[in-house]
């Protein structure tokens, strides 16, 4: 479909939701997310005409203080598998772009929402920099939720601030306890079937 000369809120209704802990790549169909404290880059190859978005909650997440191994829902890793996905597909390194968004202060809470944004957006920028992908624009901080509809085949990024009403507040707040708590979840042992033939 061309999308070309569409308004953002009618591609958006042909936009892939992007949910807390997910990413997608595409080259042909619009992607879409609504942020809160989370924070989502998006990455787009120019020349490939690919792209794709992640959503995150926290910059990092180890279980145990001997445990190396971070949630795959946490920033590092969702910006790895991004990453990563987008070279499987063709996608260079080097010709990699990058818009960001988040990590709005919305909501109050114990955990301090302020602290956890601001975290989001500070790992996204450094992340972007140590891996030497060039952050065309940004959207950070503030006290807005946001969002944000990506066309992962042009780079091009619509970002809409929210003034965050009771209603909509609720709605992130609901989405971003029920990822925080599958970060604290561990893991299920798997079971050691072994069937001999």
């Amino acid at each position: 479909m061309n999308y070309a000369g569409l308004p953002a809120k009618d591609i958006e209704r042909y936009a892939r939701n992007v949910h807390p802990g997910a990413w997608l790549i595409d080259s042909e169909q619009p992607l879409a997310t609504l942020l809160g404290s989370c924070v989502a880059v998006c990455l787009f190859d120019p020349q490939l005409k690919i792209g794709g978005i992640n959503h995150f909650m926290l910059p990092d997440m180890r279980r145990g203080k001997y445990d190396d191994v971070d949630s795959l829902l946490s920033g590092n890793f969702a910006m790895e598998a991004l990453l990563n996905a987008l070279l499987v597909k063709g996608a260079k390194k080097p010709r990699l772009q990058a818009k960001a968004f988040g990590g709005g202060t919305i909501i109050d809470s114990e955990d301090s929402a302020a602290s956890i944004g601001q975290r989001n957006a500070e790992f996204a920028r450094q992340w972007l920099v140590r891996e030497g992908i060039a952050l065309l624009s940004s959207d950070f901080l503030g006290p807005w939720s946001r969002k944000v509809v990506f066309l992962p085949f042009s780079g091009e990024v619509f970002c809409k601030r929210l003034l965050t009403n009771m209603a909509t507040a609720a709605v992130i707040a609901r989405e971003e306890r029920a990822y925080a708590a599958t970060l604290l979840q561990k893991p299920k042992a798997a079971e050691n079937k072994i069937e001999l033939f």
